[in-house]
């Protein structure tokens, strides 16, 4: 079998701490994974990993059959992160955001995801003026944007309303209907779990469970 995400003793150092120590894991074309631990055992790092942001300082990961350091282009031409940090450009609206993203990634179908992501009526004003859930909402439109086959959700339920929840589990529904993987770093376990089909857990950096 061919498997969308392949992680083999996957390390990440910060100084003298080790985020991630021998990560190992696979996860196959389609799934929905739910990335679990509390806070600082290695899940945003991991995704990172994963996404070409950063390098592993050791072991090796394979995404959608490219090797992530060697690589990262075609990794990138492939994926979506949503991540804690938006990358957003304050001075523009979220209108121009996506306007500027679009040209980026050479797609021109954007028109309706602000609606989508219950922005149209705050479309023209500068995301300086957007709360920490709206910036959160145009991240969002930024990801469906792309036709990745492989999506990474860094806590996709932070700073949002319950409204906000509904919208997360419509795009991990979208792209699931694609036959896209998707791998969502979380605290809301049991709400992930409802529709998840197989956990990592780390801890300290490590796997310590991973299943269905």
């Amino acid at each position: 079998m061919d498997f969308a995400v392949v992680a083999e003793g996957v390390a990440r150092r910060y100084g003298r701490r080790w985020a991630l120590a021998g990560v190992t894991f696979r996860i196959p074309p389609g799934s929905v994974a739910m990335l679990s631990g509390r806070n600082g055992s290695g899940k945003s790092t991991l995704l990172r990993v994963l996404a070409t942001a950063i390098r592993p300082d050791q072991g090796r990961a394979v995404v959608g059959g490219f090797d992530v350091v060697r690589d990262r282009e075609d990794v990138r031409r492939q994926t979506a992160l949503l991540s804690h940090y938006t990358y957003l450009y304050e001075s523009l609206s979220a209108r121009e955001n996506l306007t500027v993203a679009a040209r980026v990634i050479g797609s021109t179908s954007w028109n309706g995801l602000l609606d989508e992501v219950g922005l149209a009526n705050r479309a023209d004003d500068p995301v300086s003026t957007y709360s920490a859930g709206m910036r959160k909402r145009l991240s969002f439109a930024r990801v469906l944007l792309q036709d990745p086959k492989i999506v990474f959700l860094d806590e996709p339920y932070g700073q949002l309303d319950p409204e906000g929840f509904a919208l997360v589990e419509g795009v991990v529904r979208r792209f699931r209907e694609r036959g896209a993987t998707v791998i969502i770093a979380t605290h809301q376990i049991e709400r992930v779990a409802s529709y998840a089909d197989m956990q990592i857990h780390l801890e300290g950096g490590r796997v310590v469970e991973s299943g269905r």
